[in-house]
C-alpha cells in the first residue's frame, strides 16, 4: 500500500486538520475556583493535532505540507512564522478569514506531565478543498488526516485513495462524520479516548475500525502497550519508559513519525506495521521528556 518515492529524494506528507496557537504553561498544580498561580515556564507556539505531526514528519527529514484554516489575523500571521521556522508549508483555506485563529490554553503539571487543554477547535471554520487538491496529492507521499475539518478530510482522503497514497488517521476522539472518513482510512491509530458508537475496549475499537473500512488499526493508552490488528494479524506494541516531563503533543509525534515510516517503499504486513509502530513509539517517548515537545522538535 506505500508508495516507492524517488531514491534520494526526501519524502513528502501531506497532512490535513487541526491549527491553533498554543499557549503552554508549565505549573506546580492545576488552580482551583478562583485561585491564581505563577506558571514556571512556558511556551507559545503553533498547535494541533495535524500541525504536530506535521512538524514532527519534517524533523525526520521529510518534507511537510498542512492544509487547514489560519486567516490574516495577526494571532495567525504569528503562527504561520513559527511554521515557517520548522519548514512546514501551508495552505491556507481560510485566508480571508479576519477573525483570531483558535487559542489552546494548556496547563502542564510538572510532577507528572498531565495536561489540561482548553480550545475552540476547528469551529471558527468551514474549509474546502484547493482548487489543486489532485496536484498536492500527486505530490505526497503519505497523507495524514486528525478528523477536525472533516469534510476536507474526507475530500482529500478519497483522492489520496484513488491517487494510491496511504492515508493514516490520527484519531483522538470520535467526531461526527468519522465514518465517512474511515471508509479512505488504511491506517487509524486512536487513543483510549476514542470511541467508536457502541465500543467500550481497544478491541472492540479495532473490530469497528476494521469493519468500517481500516485496513490496519491500533489504539494507544499512555504507557501502555499499543493494541493492534490488521489482516491476519495482531498483537502489542511495548511503549519504551521515560521520564515524562510533558505529555502534551507526544501524540501528534506518534502520528508524525509514522507517516513518516509509512511513506517509504514496499509492501506493509503485520511485522513492518509492528516495527513502524515501536520506532514512532520511541520517537514520541524522547519527545515527552521536553516541555512543550518544542525542545524536541527544534533540536538539531
Amino acid at each position: 500500500m506505500r508508495t516507492d518515492p524517488r531514491a534520494g529524494r526526501r519524502p513528502a506528507g501531506l497532512f490535513v486538520g487541526l491549527c491553533t496557537l498554543d499557549v503552554i504553561q508549565l505549573v506546580d498544580r492545576v488552580p482551583g475556583p478562583d485561585q491564581k498561580l505563577t506558571a514556571r515556564d512556558q511556551v507559545v507556539a503553533a498547535g494541533g493535532p495535524a500541525t504536530g505531526a506535521a512538524v514532527a514528519f519534517g524533523r525526520l527529514g521529510g518534507r511537510p505540507r498542512l492544509l487547514t484554516g489560519l486567516g490574516s489575523h495577526p494571532l495567525a500571521l504569528g503562527v504561520r512564522a513559527d511554521l515557517d521556522a520548522l519548514g512546514v508549508r501551508v495552505t491556507d483555506l481560510a485566508v480571508d478569514h479576519v477573525r483570531p485563529p483558535a487559542v489552546s490554553s494548556i496547563l502542564v503539571t510538572e510532577s507528572t506531565g498531565e495536561r489540561a487543554v482548553a480550545s475552540t477547535n476547528a469551529t471558527g471554520h468551514r474549509l474546502r478543498a484547493p482548487a489543486d487538491l489532485a496536484e498536492l496529492v500527486a505530490s505526497c507521499d503519505v497523507a495524514e488526516f486528525d478528523g477536525h475539518h472533516m469534510d476536507l478530510a474526507v475530500q482529500v482522503a478519497r483522492a489520496a485513495r484513488a491517487a494510491g497514497r496511504p492515508t493514516l488517521l490520527d484519531g483522538g476522539s470520535w467526531k461526527d462524520g468519522t465514518e465517512r472518513l474511515l471508509a479512505s482510512t488504511d491506517v487509524a491509530v486512536c487513543s483510549a479516548d476514542f470511541h467508536p458508537p457502541g465500543t467500550a475496549t481497544p478491541a472492540e475499537t479495532l473490530d469497528f475500525l476494521r469493519d468500517h473500512g481500516v485496513t490496519w488499526a491500533a489504539v494507544t493508552g499512555g504507557a501502555a502497550p499499543i493494541v493492534w490488528a490488521g489482516p491476519g494479524a495482531g498483537g502489542l506494541v511495548g511503549v519504551p519508559e521515560t521520564r515524562v516531563v510533558d505529555t502534551l503533543g507526544a501524540g501528534d509525534v506518534l502520528h508524525g513519525a509514522l507517516a513518516h515510516h509509512l511513506s517509504g517503499p514496499g509492501p506493509l504486513d503485520g511485522p513492518a506495521f509492528a516495527r513502524a509502530l515501536a520506532r514512532a513509539a520511541t520517537v514520541a517517548s524522547r519527545a515527552c521528556a521536553s516541555f512543550g515537545t518544542r525542545a524536541w522538535l527544534t533540536a538539531g
